[in-house]
């Protein structure tokens, strides 16, 4: 979850780097930048915060979606097999975390 809101912040802040790399290398809007990082930085804290069941679902669904967007747009964009094995390490680690969500949820039933 670190990689995942410290990734966000500097798209939240419209970072330099991160408008290079979004807008100059993806091809994403200017104006959606800043939006895609405060959500993920909203999932991000949904999925520490204990409690909300639902919202950590929809976070969880948010961070799939975004990480599965994410990967496909490097690909798309001679990211090559390097960015697709970083990025399928990265979405390995969300669904353990996500694995484990509902391992905990069943011991507290």
């Amino acid at each position: 979850m670190a990689f995942y809101f410290f990734t966000a912040v500097p798209d939240a802040l419209n970072n330099n780097e991160a408008v290079q790399f979004m807008h100059g290398k993806l091809g994403y809007p200017i104006y959606i930048i800043p939006f895609i990082g405060i959500v993920k930085i909203l999932g991000a804290i949904a999925i520490l915060i204990p409690g909300f069941a639902r919202i950590k679902e929809w976070a969880y669904a948010g961070l799939m979606i975004d990480l599965i967007g994410a990967t496909y747009s490097l690909l798309m964009n001679d990211g090559g097999m390097q960015a697709f094995g970083f990025m399928s390490l990265i979405i390995i680690v969300g669904v353990v975390s996500y694995i484990y969500h509902h391992k905990k949820l069943e011991r507290i039933v």
